[in-house]
């Protein structure tokens, strides 16, 4: 008895355990720093300040389809694998141990985390002398860098879903056109699913960007450092804002450019082209995912014509075949006829000492029905029943 209610808690500790780990988070703050947190909904909740329906669309066990959420303090991102909330100074990643969301993590760790040629010289780099990709990262809101960072992260993925699916597409349909055969069509059909599901993927990643992009005021949620600092602090005559007030460390990194540019921006509410040059530019890229879909799919039903075609023809060899067997069919039935009528056991007088005739009746029946089968032939080709 002991020994089962033993098992029965540690099943329970390892149920417990599961959910946990399904609740884990990854942090990954603006100075790139990384921590794993095992809170619970509420605690997340509190923490980036997002109503419950929000976060329910980061659960993992609910099917729901690709989303970018702009809020007051955060962004919500629902991008196949990728789950996370972005705010104007972390980044939060669910179930970070899945292989997928692995480089992810990585990559966010990479680009977030701030330069140190930027911070040690960053008097040359306002004079002229700039580090191309390290400038650029720096003139950006944390909150635009880890969106870049997840929307390359899933269009990368995308694409390289596509690429695996047309290479094993393009030679299974050719060698089903070279032999038709059920493994070959079996094969097809279960990558025809599977260009289904990821035509529909795609092409939900690719709604979401463009719905964003038609939308300015969609766009302008997503600003979360300007809504912040305007909450903040006014433009003053003397400055600009600062992008992040919570973080002086990175506030401290921003080039004179950037703080003129976010002046701009915090003057002009509607000024959304920084973020619009972001999506159109992976808008693009996930456009081009889905064109060579598309194209596959093209290619699938060209190659689906192409087997009807086949098939068709070869139906119509098979109704040839039968139309000349039932003409000789019929042919022979009249032979047997004139077998059936002389071989009948009656008596008859003319059949006495008439032997010579047998090989004229046998020949000229066979000439006869011949004829008659060359005859049927001659009239279904001349009416077009059959091929020349």
């Amino acid at each position: 008895m002991a020994a089962a209610v033993a098992a029965v808690g540690e099943a329970a500790a390892a149920a417990a355990k599961k959910r946990g780990a399904s609740r884990s988070w990854i942090l990954i703050d603006a100075s790139g720093d990384e921590r794993v947190l095992d809170a619970d909904k509420y605690a997340i909740m509190h923490r980036v300040d997002i109503n419950a329906r929000d976060l329910r669309i980061l659960d993992p066990l609910l099917s729901y389809p690709s989303t970018i959420l702009g809020r007051e303090r955060a962004i919500v991102l629902n991008l196949e694998h990728i789950k996370a909330i972005v705010t104007s100074e972390e980044v939060l990643l669910r179930d970070p141990s899945d292989e997928n969301v692995i480089p992810v993590v990585e990559e966010l760790r990479r680009r977030l985390a701030p330069s140190g040629a930027s911070h040690l010289d960053g008097k040359d780099n306002l004079s002229g002398q700039h580090d191309g990709e390290g400038a650029e990262d720096d003139e950006s809101p944390f909150e635009f860098r880890a969106l870049e960072v997840t929307l390359e992260a899933i269009c990368s993925f995308l694409d390289a879903r596509t690429t695996e699916l047309e290479t094993d597409a393009y030679p299974a349909l050719d060698e089903l056109t070279s032999k038709i055969s059920s493994r070959n069509l079996d094969r097809v059909r279960k990558l025809k699913s599977g260009m289904t599901r990821l035509t529909a993927r795609v092409q939900k990643v690719r709604d979401e960007l463009e719905q964003l992009l038609d939308d300015d005021d969609d766009m302008a949620d997503l600003y979360l450092s300007r809504k912040l600092a305007g909450a903040s602090s006014p433009i003053s005559g003397s400055g600009g804002p600062n992008w992040f007030p919570a973080s002086p460390t990175i506030g401290s990194k921003i080039s004179r450019a950037s703080r003129a540019s976010a002046a701009t921006m915090h003057g002009n509410e509607n000024d959304v082209e920084e973020l619009e040059m972001l999506l159109e530019a992976y808008f693009m890229q996930i456009d081009g995912t889905l064109n060579k879909l598309t194209t596959l799919r093209e290619y699938i039903d060209d190659t689906e014509d192409y087997i009807n075609i086949q098939l068709d023809n070869h139906r119509n060899q098979l109704i040839q075949l039968e139309l000349f067997l039932s003409s000789g069919t019929v042919c022979l039935s009249l032979y047997s006829l004139v077998a059936g009528i002389f071989g009948m056991n009656i008596p008859y007088t003319w059949n006495d000492d008439h032997g010579y005739v047998f090989k004229w009746v046998v020949l000229v029946s066979g000439l006869f029905c011949a004829f008659m089968f060359v005859s049927i032939v001659a009239y279904a080709r001349h009416k077009g029943l059959v091929g020349s």
